[in-house]
């Protein structure tokens, strides 16, 4: 069984030791605000010795042969299948997940590294005709080099393994910076995963630490040659921009504004159920959360007087109670975050169709309505449990609410007609829609990312490969060219 108290260590170089930093970080139970424990914090002398490490063990990694490798990270997966339960506990005392929420990550997580597990046998290359006779060229799938990882904390276990388990699997070190809010979840329990599936010491690193103490370091550190950050928008632009003045690629998994279409031929039932999974998972935490439900006007009445039923049915308190849904935020910071948004929507004219209590870290459901597409709460992502409503009468009027908004992340459509769905879901700006779905969709294969201020790349499946590698081109002249002097 793992402890949580027992993964309290920086793991740089395969070792787990304090860093070298008289500061500490506490790590407390969002729900009770309760101390879980305490982390001596990696200084930058503690991240140069991870990402040097990280550099030297790609090369022992790359000389294991590639089958191996597949299998090293399959005993990962059974590595969490065996700890489950006490993984779970985790993601509740440390995250405020609830039930739900962890097995819904944990899943995500086991189909991530299950297909991170077969890019050692996809690095293919390409062998190509030259202009010069008797010369042969080659491309090879080679690793990128080093990735730092910069994780965030709503889904902290799944968003480090969607980018760690890929950039192992196409052979790159990996030095991962754990949020600050779940260092565990999201940083030394993958650690605890890695190490006993066997990977090389010193391939993978996780630093636990704080901006005050590092600075930009992390990004800013000479030899990682990929930095995937998510996050916030704004936090996601400064490292956008350190990252491209350092000649580094950026991958970046931002903010989301989704908007969820409900069409005058919708399933009103199920359309109820669906945006208040969309919208109510995990606290409202989540990126592609539905922010804006936006309702065509014919079938307005009977949508909010369901879904009004619906979401006040929504049990709110100890995500240890398996019948809770909606847990704490991730700190009171947060909760008051929201109370502001929601305050300054009323003052411009919204209306609370339901308007929960905020005290401490718990925040219960709110919905607005009579939002406008310029006020805050339509324009901002709300990270919590607060949900805009609009309506429209238009297809086109739809759309245009739908486009309002600097993000474009993902979105659902609603319809009793598929392919009217699919021509409204192609016109909206955004990475990722579903018809007659919900806007939380991540598939291990299918590829994954935002336009506009919601992020940079794709991950998933061939796209993660294709991210994490870089093509070297080699030739051979079996002869000798004939050159002019």
């Amino acid at each position: 069984m793992i402890d949580i108290h027992s993964l309290n260590k920086q793991y740089i170089a395969g070792i787990w030791r304090d860093g070298k930093s008289s500061r500490l970080l506490a790590d407390k139970n969002p729900y009770k605000d309760d101390l879980i424990t305490e982390f001596k914090m990696a200084t930058t002398e503690d991240i140069d010795e991870a990402y040097q490490r990280a550099q030297s063990a790609m090369d022992e990694w790359n000389q294991i042969n590639p089958y191996k490798q597949r299998d090293i990270l399959e005993k990962a997966v059974a590595y969490i299948e065996e700890h489950e339960e006490a993984i779970t506990n985790m993601i509740i005392d440390e995250l405020g997940g609830t039930h739900l929420k962890a097995a819904f990550e944990i899943g995500l997580v086991k189909d991530m590294i299950k297909e991170a597990a077969t890019f050692p046998l996809k690095k293919e290359g390409k062998i190509l005709p030259s202009v010069e006779d008797g010369k042969e060229n080659r491309l090879y799938r080679m690793p990128a080099g080093v990735v730092g990882v910069i994780s965030p904390f709503n889904f902290p276990f799944f968003l480090s393994v969607k980018s760690i388990a890929p950039a192992i699997g196409a052979g790159n070190g990996v030095v991962l910076k754990a949020h600050e809010e779940t260092p565990i979840v999201g940083g030394t329990l993958i650690a605890k995963i890695f190490e006993e599936a066997g990977i090389p010491k010193g391939l993978f690193n996780v630093v636990v630490t704080d901006i005050s103490e590092i600075g930009d370091t992390f990004v800013e550190h000479p030899i990682p040659r990929i930095i995937s950050f998510t996050g916030s928008t704004a936090v996601g632009k400064h490292i956008a921009q350190l990252a491209v003045k350092n000649f580094k690629k950026p991958l970046l998994e931002l903010g989301g504004n989704s908007a969820f279409i409900i069409l005058d031929d919708a399933d009103i039932d199920y359309a109820v159920h669906a945006a208040a999974f969309s919208r109510f998972t995990h606290q409202g935490q989540i990126c592609m959360s539905a922010n804006r439900i936006i309702v065509h006007q014919s079938v307005y009445e009977e949508f909010i007087t369901k879904y009004k039923a619906k979401i006040a049915s929504l049990k709110t308190g100890d995500p240890r109670n398996p019948d809770t849904v909606i847990g704490p935020v991730v700190n009171e910071g947060a909760a008051q975050n929201l109370k502001a948004l929601i305050e300054k929507g009323i003052e411009q004219g919204a209306t609370p169709l339901l308007k929960g209590d905020i005290q401490g870290n718990m925040v219960e459901p709110t919905i607005l309505t009579n939002v406008t597409p310029d006020m805050d709460v339509a324009q901002k992502e709300m990270f919590g449990p607060v949900v805009s409503v609009m309506t429209f009468e238009t297809d086109e009027e739809a759309i245009q609410m739908a486009n309002h908004t600097n993000f474009g992340l993902s979105g659902a459509v609603h319809t009793a007609d598929g392919e009217r769905g699919v021509q409204l879901a192609k016109r909206v700006h955004t990475g990722m829609i579903h018809v007659n779905d919900i806007t939380i969709n991540d598939e291990p294969i299918v590829a994954f990312g935002g336009e506009k201020q919601s992020g940079l790349g794709r991950l998933n499946g061939e796209w993660s490969l294709e991210e994490f590698t870089t093509l070297k081109w080699i030739s051979i002249n079996y002869g000798q060219r004939q050159l002019p002097y």
